[in-house]
């Protein structure tokens, strides 16, 4: 009898799946998700304008009307157009799709976010990962070498970085944007709301840039929805490896809603803004506790004992990220969501305990 050993590739064999612990029942600070709800009378409109979504058709493959709200409502530039992926997980496995010729290569700082690596080597692209320096800043020096002497493909550059959550210098992006005349530069804004500095006005003025968002660190995690602008000639060739039906008909109906109500989750981000230095400066002034400066909705901090206060937190039915094994620039480093006022407290309180 065929067993899986016997098809599927070994390299798939060999890897374990994408870890989500079970968070039931804990105060879910590992996956930098918005803790706010919607107003009440909003999720009242909202379960109203989806009800009457029709479920028995297939979704639109290209929602005019919402990739033009999209672009009105993102300041997406004239020169640029808008694809849609389901998160941007899967924006940059379409991209990896459809730059896996003979050879190609991936270049990306690490640590930096698992996917563009996962997917790489899912399209059999050589992934090849460039340190940064031991502050988390960009050693672009040896990007643009990597650059120069690879000539891949598709360069990722986080802005901000996830799990470090630095905001590379934008003069060493222009350096990248540069060097990089054979490669496709891919800036990932997914933390934008909680940055407040973005690349999407100018990613018309390069023919080798688009860059990615996500609403999902705006508060819709749950609906799944990514989006890339760039020129039309990047975004017409990705489009032909997009699934045929990928964003379905609720999330393109949410969005759709949601889009006219920015000003609620904008507000939630300036909340969750002002928390995070709340935050760091209550961590900081822990005992042995490490605050990296952080331009999203998390903290990177490193503990003397990562994996003991990832322990002693789960007791205190607090659940972190334990990133320490990701890459040795980040010994003994755990990253903490930024949560409510009150999930920080507890946070803190708990943290307090695993740090004295």
């Amino acid at each position: 009898m065929t067993t899986p050993q016997d098809i599927i590739r070994p390299d798939v064999l060999a890897m374990t799946s994408y870890p989500v612990p079970d968070a039931t029942g804990l105060i879910k600070l590992d996956a930098m998700e918005n803790p706010y709800s919607l107003p009440a009378g909003l999720a009242a409109q909202l379960g109203e304008h989806l009800a009457g979504v029709a479920l028995n058709r297939y979704p639109a493959p290209r929602p005019s009307d919402l990739l033009a709200k999209i672009k009105r409502a993102m300041g997406v530039p004239p020169a640029c157009e808008v694809l849609l992926g389901n998160g941007s997980d899967e924006l940059i496995s379409m991209m990896s799709m459809a730059c896996s010729k003979p050879g190609a290569k991936a270049v990306a700082p690490v640590p930096g976010f698992v996917m563009y690596q996962m997917s790489a080597i899912f399209a059999h692209l050589e992934f090849i990962g460039v340190p940064l320096n031991a502050d988390f800043t960009l050693d672009a020096d040896a990007l643009v070498a990597a650059i120069e002497e690879h000539a891949p493909a598709l360069v990722y550059l986080a802005y901000p970085n996830n799990p470090t959550g630095t905001l590379f210098d934008d003069a060493d992006i222009e350096r990248v944007i540069a060097a990089a005349q054979k490669s496709l530069v891919v800036i990932d804004e997914a933390y934008q709301p909680f940055a407040e500095k973005s690349w999407l006005p100018r990613a018309g003025e390069f023919d080798n840039v688009v860059v990615m968002r996500t609403v999902s660190k705006l508060g819709l995690a749950g609906i799944r929805l990514g989006y890339m602008a760039g020129t039309a000639r990047w975004i017409t060739e990705f489009d032909k490896v997009r699934p045929p039906y990928n964003i379905n008909v609720l999330t393109q109906a949410t969005a759709d809603f949601l889009l006219d109500h920015l000003d609620i989750l904008d507000a939630q981000a300036a909340e969750l803004r002002a928390e995070r230095e709340r935050l760091a400066r209550a961590v900081a002034a822990l005992p042995g506790a490490t605050v990296f400066p952080s331009a999203g909705n998390f903290l990177l901090v490193r503990v003397p004992d990562a994996a003991v206060t990832f322990e002693t937190l789960l007791t205190s039915r607090v659940l972190i990220k334990n990133v320490s094994k990701m890459h040795p620039l980040l010994a003994n480093c755990v990253r903490l969501t930024v949560g409510s006022a009150e999930e920080n407290a507890q946070l803190v309180a708990a943290l307090k305990l695993a740090l004295h």
